[in-house]
């Protein structure tokens, strides 16, 4: 792979986390425990002053200024995996300094992250980690859950796995409670749920639990997602093939996608089976949580077509069997509900990753069953390009809800 192709995947992934780079204010507190602990324990990670958090969030043109310093905490905190077991995750919740009583929270899902060491709670340049900060830089509660098997959970990750998705977010919401209530902190029932790109995608789950009445006491109170995989059956999953999506990167996610859900969904019996030699025998290590992003794009072929086997790339093109149920079961996030509150999709036109028709899309099916949903166009921008153009509106339009 070339260095300008290792960047523009990084800086373009299709269901990538918000861009990272060095953010000196957010400096650990302390060192982070090992993937093995297995108790709920919360650790504190970083402190910023308002001049510090709009300091850092230059790439956000437009965020509103803070008005809040905030301390950001590392939860590790019981859930289940994607077999229903009892399993740990890890993730953040940011509090800010000096508010007490009842306060709104706001919920940030990022997006796809290959490597254990990069999620919010362990990496202390992430912009997640920023962007959750700068919600509780406007009196919210910012929370942020790493998914299961990132950050310092144990196993893989299940990649684009609706339901744990939906319970890492949930169960994070809940142990944030109680954490919160020991600084005398108290939860509004209204919960201000926020995703991009996978993190998109999994809002809209975690929206539909909260609209259910299936995460404790609390409900949705409004959904703004950016840049999400929302329709991979009729829009993303054909485009990662027909060109709208970049080959290196369609290389990339869907050699995640597709190692991820041989473990919950069961896609072959034998690599051999869907990938190419020499990639057979490596696809799979390159996923294990170890490798960065270059690692993992060094390892790959230019293209889907050469990653997989034939037989296998006309099966992703036609999708049967337990694949086809698995991904119209994924695809439900749009369909099977009515939300209850305005819900806003933001989309880029020269977004070459998650192509901007998979907003579109989701919309259509939410305003067939009866949902009041807006789709934002940034204009011209890409993948990341994006997030940063609707995050500062994002942040905004919830600080009037804190």
């Amino acid at each position: 792979m070339t260095s300008r192709l290792t960047k523009t995947l990084a800086a373009t992934l299709a269901a990538a986390a918000l861009f990272t780079y060095p953010v000196a204010a957010f400096g650990a507190v302390g060192h982070p425990p090992q993937s093995t602990v297995v108790r709920t324990s919360a650790t504190p990670i970083a402190h910023l002053t308002p001049a510090q958090l709009d300091a850092v969030a230059a790439d956000f043109p437009g965020a509103p200024k803070s008005s809040y310093a905030v301390t950001a905490y590392r939860l590790i905190y019981r859930t289940t995996d994607a077999h229903g077991r009892p399993t740990t995750a890890s993730g953040i919740v940011v509090l800010p300094d000096g508010r007490k009583g009842a306060l709104t929270v706001a919920e940030y899902l990022h997006g796809t992250n290959a490597t254990k060491a990069a999620p919010a709670s362990v990496d202390p340049t992430s912009t997640d980690r920023l962007v959750t900060a700068l919600f509780a830089g406007q009196g919210l509660v910012g929370v942020a859950p790493d998914y299961l098997g990132l950050g310092l959970g144990p196993g893989p990750h299940p990649y684009l796995d609706t339901k744990t998705e939906t319970s890492a977010s949930a169960d994070l919401l809940l142990a944030a409670r109680r954490f919160a209530a020991q600084h005398g902190v108290a939860f509004k029932r209204d919960v201000l749920v926020t995703g991009f790109s996978q993190g998109g995608r999994a809002s809209l789950a975690f929206g539909r639990a909260l609209s259910r009445g299936e995460v404790g006491p609390f409900r949705l109170g409004a959904l703004r997602a950016v840049a999400g995989p929302y329709d991979l059956l009729g829009e993303e999953l054909p485009a990662a093939f027909d060109g709208r999506v970049i080959p290196p990167t369609a290389t990339f996610y869907l050699a995640y996608l597709v190692t991820a859900w041989n473990r919950t969904v069961g896609l072959y019996d034998d690599p051999r089976q869907a990938f190419q030699a020499p990639y057979a025998s490596t696809v799979e290590g390159l996923f294990d949580g170890s490798h960065s992003d270059e690692e993992i794009v060094a390892g790959l072929p230019g293209s889907p077509g050469k990653l997989f086997t034939p037989e296998f790339a006309a099966r992703l093109q036609h999708p049967t069997g337990r694949l086809l149920r698995a991904i119209q079961a994924a695809d439900q996030v749009c369909q099977d509900w009515t939300p209850r509150v305005p819900v806003h999709l933001y989309s880029g036109t020269k977004d070459t990753d998650v192509v901007a028709a998979n907003a579109d899309s989701c919309a259509t099916s939410l305003r067939r069953r009866g949902g009041d949903v807006t789709v934002h166009s940034m204009g011209a921008v890409d993948h990341t390009g994006t997030a940063f153009a609707a995050y500062p509106e994002i942040i905004r339009a919830f600080a009037r809800q804190a």
